[in-house]
């Protein structure tokens, strides 16, 4: 081989090879540091794993979303099952005051009780919030529950309506889901679509129990009365059930969106330990090399000894 001091060919070579090893070297050990073989934008994986985290973030904020729905759901429910005590107990006045063989006194005693009955439940109609907002409002547009991967393709509104609740408005007999594609076909609504009908929502508020004849009149009225809430209060059970298989679904969706996202981010400790040993034995040998080559390049200046 000639010897020559231009160019140390083999220097270079040795130069080159322990930079390679070196920064393959460094990305091992930021690997194994950090948890994650992406760790830089240029990585190509780096915008998949960005767009997985959005999803999960979102999935798991629709869990919780479709959770709230269920708790607003439960209120509802539970105020319902007081007023359908009430309406128990009403019934139980109106038939006894059907009957004709009370008193003056029992009667009015019966009226009173009756009045309060129908003033407790517009209470429970006015009272009744949810994070400090009334329920029971009656709002055409609902209440919309957003459940979705950040998407819109995989994004969906689930409506819930609540009839007014009083003694001039008691129960909704048009309580049930129906299936409609929103505008667009973007967001897919779960809907509720309110009857308007004056049978629906039954008004007891003009009902009395002062003689035999209304309080037979009003005995009709609390039947149907019961039969709507019973009704309103299934749309409700309904949609607690809808809005739990939600959650569980958003809630699997998330753990797989975030099973994906691990397989393509997380570093494999077995191989990059194995790549680490490798490339630390691969460093040794270059530095080697280089210094080798160097001392070639030494032997020149015994030539001119």
């Amino acid at each position: 081989m000639a010897l020559g001091v231009l160019n140390n060919l083999s220097a270079i070579y040795a130069e080159n090879n322990l930079n390679n090893t070196n920064n393959s070297l460094q990305n091992v050990l930021q690997q194994l540091s950090s948890g994650s073989r992406i760790n830089s934008g240029a990585a190509a994986g780096l915008s998949l794993v960005n767009g997985l985290q959005a999803n999960s973030k979102a999935l798991t904020q629709s869990a919780t979303n479709a959770t709230e729905g269920v708790g607003l759901l439960q209120v509802a429910d539970g105020a319902l099952s007081q007023v359908t005590n009430l309406l128990n107990r009403a019934v139980t006045l109106a038939t006894e005051a059907s009957n004709g063989t009370l008193n003056t006194s029992q009667a009015s005693a019966a009226d009173q009780e009756y009045k309060s009955i129908l003033a407790e439940i517009s209470n429970i109609g006015s009272t009744t919030t949810y994070n400090q907002n009334q329920v029971f409002t009656g709002s055409a547009t609902g209440i919309s529950k957003y459940t979705g991967d950040s998407s819109a393709a995989g994004a969906s509104l689930d409506v819930l309506y609540f009839a007014n609740l009083s003694s001039a408005s008691v129960g909704d007999a048009g309580g049930a889901i129906t299936y409609t594609p929103a505008a667009g076909a973007v967001l897919a609504t779960i809907n509720y679509t309110p009857v308007a009908s004056a049978t629906n929502q039954i008004d007891l508020s003009t009902t009395d129990l002062t003689t035999t004849a209304n309080a037979q009149a009003a005995l009709t009225d609390l039947n149907l009365a019961i039969t709507d809430v019973a009704a309103q209060d299934g749309y409700i059970g309904a949609q607690i059930n809808t809005l739990n298989s939600i959650s569980q679904v958003m809630s699997t969706q998330q753990k797989n969106i975030v099973s994906a996202q691990n397989a393509i981010q997380a570093t494999d400790y077995a191989s990059a330990t194995s790549n680490m040993s490798k490339y630390e034995i691969l460093s040794q040998t270059g530095i080697a090399a280089l210094a080798q080559a160097n001392s070639v390049e030494q032997e020149v200046t015994k030539l001119r000894q």
